[in-house]
């Protein structure tokens, strides 16, 4: 039976016991320096008919405010008999959808350079191909304007429909405009301003901490860095802004033996998928995982009447019903204490379970408390 299970191929990487060295840039990063969310509030024009139309209020009152900003002005009377009357007419407009624009406004983003957005439909629009989003304020989370976009969308889905029959490929509602956004307004960092750069690393580990430290300190002299806890590091950094990015430079390419990650087991329990990290033990334990299968074969057969038989003789439906229950013959293994990886997927390979039995063997080792690692399932 050659069913390979997919952690084996994954886990085959981990294999290797020598240790190597990564840049500080691959294991951390520079606390001030980071992205930051932006969005807003928008129409796209242009659709043939797949608009919100007059079943999204806030869609005809958004184009009737910036129609008045233009100096277009639509809030007159509905007809001469109703003169008098202060009652707006509705606005049924379905080349016209309301929007949420989104985008992600880079690390140390300056004015003039642009960004994407991705647009998405808020009310009863059916679809956005061809349509074009008019200039848009995007904000951060302090409300400041930080960008502006505009510009035509990018729709990749398919959607057509023929004599009853419809095909449709992924979301025609959202859409992507390629450097659809102008940079206004750079966002404040403390990076050329504090007397210290702070190193973030990307997990929890106070031994990839301390390589760090011994790594700057050794290039740079003793004292320049020192841990903070086990993810922040305090750099003395030059007062210059031209001599401090040429340090950080320096700096994070400077290589590093990352600690041990953290035993780990994380299964997907939809697709099937099992990853196992090169850290995971078992304690001696024995194991075995079988199944009981209940098969019922049925065969439909007809009863004729014995031609002795008093009149009115019938023919007669049978049902004949086989029921068969076997069980699995699954040899039992056995872990020794402190079994690697390897022992552990040749051991569970050689009973060729699939990847539910894989899953339901990790529980069991788990609750047994045999298995040394964190089980994730996700």
């Amino acid at each position: 039976m050659k069913r390979i299970l997919l952690f084996v191929s994954i886990a085959a990487l981990f294999l290797a016991p020598s240790a190597r060295a990564d840049r500080i840039k691959d294991l951390a990063s520079v606390a001030t320096v980071r992205a930051n969310q932006l969005l807003g509030y928008g129409l796209v024009i242009g659709l043939q008919g797949t608009g919100d139309g007059a079943d999204v209020p806030f869609a005809g009152q958004s184009l009737r405010s910036m129609l008045n900003q233009l100096g277009v002005s639509i809030d007159g009377p509905l007809s001469d008999f109703d003169a008098g009357v202060s009652t707006k007419a509705t606005l049924d407009v379905k080349n016209v959808a309301a929007v949420l624009v989104t985008a992600e406004l880079p690390p140390s983003a300056k004015p003039g350079q642009q960004i994407d957005v991705n647009v998405s439909a808020i009310g009863k629009a059916t679809n956005l191909r061809g349509g074009q989003l008019i200039m848009t304020r995007l904000r951060g989370v302090d409300g400041t304007v930080y960008a502006l976009a505009q510009g035509s969308l990018t729709i990749s889905a398919v959607e057509t429909s023929s004599g009853g029959s419809s095909v449709s490929t992924g979301v025609t509602t959202s859409g992507r405009i390629p450097n659809g956004a102008l940079i206004e307004r750079a966002v404040e960092t403390a990076f050329d301003k504090s007397d210290t750069v702070i190193l973030n690393t990307r997990t929890l580990d106070f031994t990839t901490s301390i390589g760090i430290v011994k790594a700057v300190n050794s290039t740079f002299g003793d004292g320049v860095a020192k841990a903070i806890d086990g993810v922040s590091i305090a750099l003395t950094a030059p007062k210059d802004i031209s001599q401090r990015v040429m340090f950080m430079s320096m700096v994070e390419n400077l290589e590093v033996i990352p600690g041990e990650e953290t035993a780990r087991v994380v299964v997907n329990s939809r697709t099937g998928t099992v990853v196992i990290n090169r850290n995971v033990r078992v304690t001696a334990s024995a194991v075995t995982h079988g199944g009981i299968t209940v098969k019922i074969s049925a065969t439909n057969e007809v009863s004729q009447p014995s031609p002795f038989a008093p009149p009115p003789g019938q023919a007669s439906p049978l049902t004949n019903a086989d029921v068969t229950v076997t069980e699995a013959k699954n040899p039992m293994f056995l872990f020794n204490p402190g079994v690697d990886l390897r022992e552990i997927v040749d051991a569970i390979n050689r009973i060729g379970a699939t990847p539910s039995a894989m899953i339901a063997i990790l529980e069991a080792l788990k609750r047994a408390g045999s298995l040394r690692a964190d089980l994730l399932v996700i």
